[in-house]
């Protein structure tokens, strides 16, 4: 599966500026410094977010639109939220953050379903968790991507690997131990990504037959 062409369409500091995107919607989130600009780049094969070294970076709502190959899935919106905790700001720019994150999840109706970002050299640290809850409260279904593999040995990779997916971890697909550069697992998680569409999209197609 070749690379998804892709476009920055919008960026919301505040909840005055969040746009109305019709279309399908995954949103992206971890805590900060996980890696996401970075996994964000390797998945659209693109430089088309900003990667910086500084946890909390990244303050905004990123929308991208995405389109894949003709004929295997239309085009979706990959929703690239601020890194969760903050781990460099204080507390009132982290009630910043849920103030932003809350009223863009209050108004948005088309989401399918989140790529929960997890650095695998650490599994599900307590901010992890605390996002796990939120998500459930949400009822949103989640993706969970280990971001970082190469900082961890590969003799380690596979032990590791099943002591977290057999530990405290949710994901509606085996999650993708991933490098953030554009190798075999991000065609993987393209994959996956479309997979989940697709069934979700079948899932909403019955249900409207129910109806």
């Amino acid at each position: 599966m070749k690379p998804w062409s892709s476009e920055l369409v919008c960026t919301a500091f505040l909840a005055g500026q969040l746009p109305e995107l019709k279309g399908p919607k995954a949103v992206m989130l971890g805590r900060s410094n996980v890696g996401k600009s970075t996994l964000i780049n390797a998945l659209l094969g693109s430089r088309i977010a900003k990667v910086s070294s500084t946890p909390g970076k990244t303050r905004s709502i990123n929308f991208y639109r995405v389109k894949e190959q003709p004929g295997v899935m239309d085009e979706f919106f990959l929703v690239d939220l601020p890194g969760y905790g903050y781990a460099s700001r204080g507390a009132a720019e982290r009630r910043s953050w849920w103030q932003l994150i809350n009223a863009y999840f209050e108004r948005e109706s088309e989401l399918a379903f989140a790529l929960h970002l997890v650095d695998f050299r650490h599994g599900m640290l307590p901010n992890d968790l605390e996002l796990t809850e939120w998500l459930d409260s949400l009822e949103l279904a989640r993706l969970v991507v280990f971001t970082k593999g190469d900082k961890v040995p590969k003799s380690r990779r596979r032990a590791q690997y099943e002591k977290f997916v057999q530990g405290s971890l949710d994901s509606i697909a085996p999650p993708e131990i991933t490098e953030g550069k554009n190798d075999s697992a991000m065609e993987r998680l393209r994959r996956t990504i479309a997979d989940v569409f697709a069934e979700i999209r079948k899932l909403d197609l019955l249900d409207a037959k129910d109806r």
